[in-house]
C-alpha cells in the first residue's frame, strides 16, 4: 500500500537540537514543508556519512521553507552523546528526533519489527502534514542529499503549479511538462 498522501499522525518525541532537548509534535510540522529522515541507529557507519551529507545542505534545506528531521529510535539523549563524540555529527543544525517507542517508525513504515530499528526511509511532507514523496533503501546504501533537495524542490513546484510535472533530473528553472499539452501523442 502507498502512503502518498498519508497525514502524518499525531506524535510528541523529545528531540536534540542545537545543544538541547526539546518536545516535538505533529503541530511544529503543519504549515511549512519537513523531511523526516530515518536511520537506523547512532554509532554506526553508513549513517553518519548520510547525516553530515544532510547537514552540508541544510541551509538549502531551510531557503526551501522545508525543516529537517533526522529520527532513529535512539533516545535525544544518544543523539546528544553521538554529537558530542562525533566531528561528523557536530556539523549538524538540524532538528535530531528520538523514537525509542517507535511511534514515528511505525507511523511512517519503516520500523523492523524484532530488530528495534528503523529502516532507511526518506519522506517529504507537505504543510498539510501529509506525504507526497517517500524511498526506503536497504540498510547498507547510503542516500543523497542532493536528490532529495532536488525532489523537494520539485514537490514544491509542483503543489504550487498543479498543472505541470517535473521531469526526470529536473531542477528549478528547468523546463516542465503540461499532461494535457506535453503527454498527447506521446504515450
Amino acid at each position: 500500500m502507498s502512503l502518498i498522501n498519508k497525514e502524518v499522525s499525531d506524535f510528541n518525541v523529545q528531540a536534540f537540537h542545537n545543544g538541547e532537548f526539546r518536545t516535538v509534535s505533529k503541530n511544529d510540522i503543519l504549515g511549512k514543508w519537513s523531511v523526516f529522515f530515518f536511520y537506523p541507529a547512532d554509532f554506526t557507519f553508513v549513517c553518519p556519512t548520510e547525516l553530515e551529507d544532510l547537514a552540508n545542505l541544510y541551509s538549502e534545506f531551510k531557503e526551501a521553507g522545508c525543516e529537517v528531521y533526522s529520527v532513529s529510535t535512539d533516545t535525544h539523549f544518544v543523539h546528544k552523546a553521538w554529537h558530542d563524540a562525533s566531528e561528523s555529527i557536530k556539523k549538524i543544525k538540524y532538528v535530531m528526533l528520538g523514537d525509542p517507542d517507535h511511534v514515528l517508525s511505525k507511523d511512517f513504515e519503516v520500523y523492523i519489527e524484532g530488530a528495534g530499528l528503523a529502516e532507511r526511509g526518506t519522506f517529504i511532507v507537505n504543510p498539510e502534514g501529509k506525504i507526497v514523496s517517500y524511498e526506503v533503501s536497504a540498510g547498507n546504501v547510503g542516500r543523497n542529499a542532493e536528490e532529495l533537495l532536488r525532489k523537494l524542490q520539485a514537490s514544491q513546484f509542483v503543489a504550487q503549479y498543479g498543472d505541470q510535472v517535473c521531469p526526470a533530473r529536473w531542477k528549478p528553472g528547468s523546463e516542465t511538462l503540461k499532461p494535457g499539452i506535453d503527454l498527447v501523442g506521446k504515450l
